[in-house]
């Protein structure tokens, strides 16, 4: 009792209430447009629509899914496409950020090529990388062609399909994550390196024992934003493929898409909204707990 006195004497009211009323217009649009929809979607995945009428089914939609063909489909191929694409990106980010850090002429120009896909609309890029996967006169069957191969139907063999998917996201994901990159590597203390260089370090062994772990922050924020990008990729999917052949380049999201609002089907969406946010929530829950431990700085 009286340690609680003595938290709330030396609790300042005045400045803690002038805080919370300077974040009040931020938390009531977190409320509005995340908490509240959050829980609205949760109540939905309980109930089945027809007609405009809703039934409660308990967990019946969540069993009719997890039993669906199309979903496992789907939820793999999101899956693969995040294992293949994050650690991509990201080591090929880091490159980069590595490469234009250092003071060579031209720097500034190779960062604006390196950054300039992240500028462009997803749109814009689904309608370059069409043309360049059309079938015979296609950029990248034009090439190859040169080398004498040819070249398979990128976006109409199931086999290549989502090969084709994961080249783009990576052209367009890498510039953004080397800015972030960027960012941290410009941030260390030089003294690490001029004593590292006066003992002699090679630049492998200092990479390894020096630059990694004190960017073990920045390498967790992107690892983080890379894996939700994975997942909430549809406007490509839908000017490029539209999730097929036969959804072999069918992703979580675009699915939603289709099942609320071309089969309409409310609660089943629902069901896979929050299964969505049940995978980023483990996900991130594991980045934090797996390597929170190795920042060192």
């Amino acid at each position: 009792m009286i340690r609680m006195r003595q938290l709330l004497r030396g609790y300042s009211w005045k400045e803690n209430m002038l805080a919370y009323m300077l974040l009040l217009p931020s938390l009531v649009f977190l409320a509005a447009f995340t908490i509240y929809p959050i829980i609205k979607v949760v109540d939905w995945s309980f109930y089945e629509s027809a007609m405009g009428i809703k039934h409660y089914v308990g967990i019946k939609l969540y069993e009719r899914v997890l039993h669906d063909d199309v979903f496992l489909k789907v939820l793999r191929n999101n899956l693969l496409l995040a294992i293949v694409t994050v650690p991509v990106s990201v080591l090929l980010a880091l490159y980069m950020a590595i490469w234009v850090n250092n003071k060579l002429r031209g720097t500034s120009l190779i960062r604006a090529a390196f950054f300039y896909p992240t500028l462009i609309p997803m749109i814009a890029i689904a309608n370059i990388w069409l043309f360049i996967y059309t079938p015979d006169y296609g950029l990248l069957d034009k090439f190859l062609r040169l080398l004498g191969i040819d070249g398979p139907n990128w976006l109409g063999d199931p086999s290549w399909v989502l090969v084709s998917m994961m080249g783009m996201l990576i052209w367009k994901e890498a510039g953004y994550f080397m800015i972030f990159y960027l960012a941290g590597l410009q941030s260390l203390p030089k003294e690490v390196y001029e004593a590292a260089e006066i003992d002699g370090v090679k630049p492998l062994r200092k990479f390894a024992s020096i630059t990694f772990p004190l960017i073990m922050p920045t390498t967790l924020f992107v690892l983080v934003i890379a894996t939700t990008n994975s997942f909430k990729l549809v406007d490509h999917i839908y000017i490029m493929t539209k999730g097929g052949p036969n959804n072999a380049s069918n992703l979580l999201l675009f699915h939603i898409y289709e099942t609320a609002f071309s089969f309409w089907d409310m609660g089943t969406a629902s069901v896979l909204t929050v299964i969505l946010l049940a995978i980023l929530l483990v996900v991130s829950i594991l980045y934090y707990g797996i390597l929170d431990k190795r920042i060192h700085y």
